[in-house]
């Protein structure tokens, strides 16, 4: 299927038609007009079923006035309790979303269940201290618990998994990259990978000081990735925010 390459200020692939997309983005406040006109733009571009955005600074009334703006059906909240938390889950009219847990850090559902291509979706926000990360790592083995359906796991983790995804500033001491790659294998994640830019995150400095990271990703079980063997990940370009949004394309990439 041939599609339209289109740019709209997040250098942003047009979806085709009836594809399902799954868009993920720490959006580090929607309290701005640039940030929400981004994101209204990365819809518009992607049309994605479903949405987790992280870091959203909002109430639950803001956040439903975005829902309706953005025309999405559904929406599931957990509001700030911080400046920098909130997350949420917007999707369309007509999926199908069942929500089964909640936190400050995760909202957990399943698409199409009790059907025969029923799978669970998880939106993460990994603790921003490094000395709670434990907390992080917890929480992903208790969900682990839950149920055995197909799992894909996508958002911001803050952390890496690997030295090489991260270009500048000190080192990342390896225990803490071991206690990462060590609760992906507990839950028997596989990293989806990615297209686009390595990097999902910058701190925005220069002058010789800037950091890139990759720590945002997609992840899946092999009963997952099995059942849906064309999935693939966008790392999407952005303006408004200090990480990239994150595309996934159960369908895979579209041919120009």
């Amino acid at each position: 299927m041939s599609v339209k390459k289109t740019f709209n200020g997040g250098g942003c692939w047009a979806a085709p038609p009836g594809a399902m997309n799954l868009l993920c983005w720490n959006c580090r406040g929607l309290g701005n007009q640039s940030t929400e006109q981004e994101l209204g733009d990365i819809i518009g571009a992607q049309d994605p079923s479903v949405v987790f955005l992280a870091e959203t600074w909002l109430d639950k009334a803001r956040l439903e006035d975005i829902r309706v703006r953005l025309n999405f059906g559904g929406m599931i909240e957990v509001c700030r309790d911080t400046r920098g938390g909130g997350i949420v889950i917007f999707w369309r009219k007509g999926v199908d979303f069942s929500l089964d847990t909640f936190s400050p850090n995760h909202i957990d559902g399943v698409l199409n269940k009790g059907k025969e291509d029923e799978w669970r979706f998880t939106g993460f926000y990994g603790e921003s201290e490094t000395s709670n990360h434990y907390l992080s790592w917890a929480c992903l083995r208790r969900l682990k618990g839950r149920n055995s359906i197909p799992w894909l796991c996508a958002g911001d983790f803050n952390e890496i998994a690997r030295s090489h995804e991260k270009l500048g500033g000190r080192q990342r001491p390896a225990r803490q990259m071991e206690e990462f790659r060590d609760v992906l294998d507990e839950c028997g994640f596989r990293d989806l990978g990615f297209t686009g830019g390595k990097f999902t995150w910058c701190n925005g400095h220069s002058n010789g000081f800037t950091i890139w990271e990759r720590l945002d990703r997609v992840v899946a079980t092999m009963e997952r990735l099995d059942k849906f063997p064309a999935t693939k990940v966008i790392h999407l370009e952005c303006g408004s925010s200090d990480h990239k949004p994150i595309l996934i394309c159960l369908k895979g990439i579209p041919k120009i």
